[in-house]
């Protein structure tokens, strides 16, 4: 089975669904509190021209997720599986930010524990490369269990810390206690609706 970098998931706090062109309005909203952005190596990505391009990049990506707030149905962040390679049996997980208002760990780490878990059904090694100024994001996927192993260009040439965490970690760290409910694809959820 070949690896799904658009799954739909859905946790207790959090849904993840393929970012659509129509999701640039509320993600904006979310994205355009500068706070967010003080530790990222492209900290004006609240300003709306900068956004709007890594908005496009991520539809372009093909493997950008939107984050939904289940309790409240609202758009809270947004992450991306990238550099998927079959032969080194790995996978990225990056671009994630999230609104302030959902700061604090549980659904961060929800987030990336849905993640981690659909990764896993196709890779042994998940990698993290994060901005050596970042030091809230290094610290937040350290919590998740995964490790520094070193440094390395990302794919637009920044530097940028490596973390990783392998499957045998992810078990062994007991993050797989509770498991991602698959979800239908939302386009087909949706096409349903409208019949």
């Amino acid at each position: 089975m070949p690896f799904d970098p658009q799954p739909t998931l859905r946790g207790t706090l959090v849904e993840l669904w393929p970012l659509r062109a129509e999701d640039f309005d509320d993600l904006y909203a979310v994205a355009s509190d500068p706070l967010i952005w003080e530790q990222h190596p492209e900290h004006n990505r609240h300003e709306p021209e900068v956004f709007r391009e890594f908005f496009r990049r991520a539809l372009d990506s093909g493997g950008a997720l939107t984050a939904i707030d289940v309790s409240s149905g609202k758009i809270i962040g947004s992450s991306r599986f990238l550099g998927y390679d079959e032969d080194r049996g790995e996978v990225e997980i990056g671009f994630t930010f999230l609104a302030r208002s959902h700061w604090g760990g549980h659904y961060n780490g929800e987030m990336k524990r849905l993640m981690l878990q659909h990764a896993f059904r196709f890779v042994a090694r998940v990698l993290f490369l994060i901005g050596p100024a970042n030091i809230r994001s290094q610290k937040a996927v350290e919590r998740l269990g995964a490790v520094r192993v070193g440094m390395r260009p990302n794919q637009v040439g920044r530097m940028s810390v490596v973390y990783e965490i392998t499957a045998e970690m992810f078990e062994r760290g007991g993050l797989l206690a509770q498991k991602a409910t698959p979800q239908p694809k939302r386009h087909e959820t949706r096409s349903e609706e409208q019949q």
